[in-house]
């Protein structure tokens, strides 16, 4: 089966090339998949990861991704098209066209002939505009809705929480929706070691794209109060500045540089996140809103790392469904959260219950296992395409002449059975 997979990619430090990067390598372990990924262009000069097909055919805030898409399609000729999706993949607020352009790519490939998976990160109507910095917030939804509309013209989609899924049913009239977990990164994750945590230091790490709807104010408020009472703590903070914010990382260090005990350790490659995650006592996720399955939750469940998160109603409905140990403070209260992590610091017992149920759901949610789930998807399409001309020959009343022949020349044009 040819798969043509339409993602960021790395090293290109896009929103999901991460996500991207873990579907690639999977599907890469299958000798009976051939896999191209159609990838965006970036400004740096960083070779290409090895061992992977990627063809750079598109940017961001460009016009002419459609065409340029489909071409690369067309030259490939794939059995399956997979778009790896935020709303904001091809654009973001300042270029809407661009973003709408990018979210028509499913419906345009499935005209084209091509069957056509998307799995979509988030919903509209599960965004918070005002923390999104998003002006004009009505009309933004409006087009969003739109696009969700158009979205569903592909021949499939999944999404990452069941409330997405019934959205889509509900309020669309959705067809082929599923809904699938977003996994953990990694096919066999390592049980934690616990003597490096704590060991001297009990490391909070803060992961994400900042500036939006995760802020690091009230985690900074909160830290003055941990610092006092865990001397031995030590707050990390890790990612870059969200595309809609540049510049808000570089403001929130300065004003803290004074700090020794708090690291900005930028963008986190992927090969230090076994280290960053594995020194980490627990995980903090300081935001004001969601915008769907949490990627980093999912990280720290691969790493067996307690998790405090914010009440967000996507992040209590991802934890129940999939197990996690996560301790919920009040949205936008700094005291809570410090209260939470005191709390956790000074329990060891309590760090090492959580961190073996988020290492126990992670083995529930392997990204092998979430793999193996889209392509059973994607061969049963095959399958039902190949038995496609048997059921038009059923349909052939037996008395027309060389009624065979006809089956045996419609049925070369299906694919193999396997």
């Amino acid at each position: 089966m040819k798969i043509c997979l339409v993602s960021a990619f790395p090293p290109s430090g896009r929103m999901l090339n991460e996500y991207g990067f873990h579907i690639a390598r999977e599907l890469q372990r299958d000798p009976l998949l051939s896999v191209t990924i159609l990838a965006d262009r970036f400004a740096g000069g960083e070779p290409e990861l090895p061992d992977f097909d990627v063809r750079r055919v598109w940017d961001f805030n460009s016009l002419r991704n459609p065409s340029r898409l489909l071409r690369a399609i067309h030259e490939i000729q794939p059995d399956v098209v997979w778009y790896n999706l935020l709303f904001t993949t091809f654009g973001n607020a300042h270029n809407p066209v661009a973003a709408f352009f990018g979210t028509s790519m499913p419906a345009l490939t499935r005209m084209a002939g091509y069957y056509t998976h998307v799995t979509l990160h988030h919903l509209i109507e599960h965004v918070d505009m005002k923390d999104g910095g998003i002006r004009h917030a009505h009309l933004y939804r409006s087009a969003g809705s739109l696009a969700t509309r158009v979205l569903l013209m592909a021949n499939s989609i999944s999404v990452l929480l069941p409330a997405y899924r019934r959205t889509l049913l509900e309020k669309y009239r959705g067809e082929n929706v599923h809904f699938r977990a977003h996994g953990i990164l990694s096919g066999r994750p390592e049980f934690p070691d616990f003597s490096r945590r704590g060991n001297p230091e009990h490391r909070i790490l803060a992961l994400g794209h900042w500036g939006t709807y995760k802020r690091l104010e009230r985690l900074m408020e909160a830290w003055q109060q941990v610092r006092a009472a865990v001397p031995e703590a030590r707050l990390v903070i890790g990612g870059a500045d969200h595309p809609m914010t540049p510049g808000y990382m570089d403001s929130v260090k300065a004003q803290h540089s004074h700090d020794p005990r708090i690291d900005f350790v930028g963008y986190v490659p992927e090969e230090n996140i076994p280290k960053v995650f594995g020194t980490s006592t627990v995980l903090v996720m300081p935001y004001s809103s969601a915008t769907g399955a949490s990627g980093v939750a999912h990280q720290a469940c691969e790493y067996g790392v307690p998790i405090i998160s914010a009440d967000i109603p996507d992040f209590r409905e991802m934890g129940n469904d999939e197990g996690m140990a996560i301790d919920f403070y009040r949205v936008g209260d700094a005291g809570s959260l410090a209260e939470q992590l005191i709390a956790l610091l000074q329990s060891p017992e309590r760090q090492r219950e959580m961190a073996e149920q988020n290492f126990s759901a992670a083995l529930r949610q392997t990204m092998p296992q979430i793999i193996q789930q889209y392509l059973r998807a994607f061969n049963l399409h095959q399958k039902a395409k190949v038995l496609d001309p048997i059921s038009r020959f059923r349909r052939i009343p037996s008395w027309i002449p060389k009624r065979s022949t006809i089956f045996r020349a419609a049925l070369t044009k299906g694919v193999p059975w396997t």
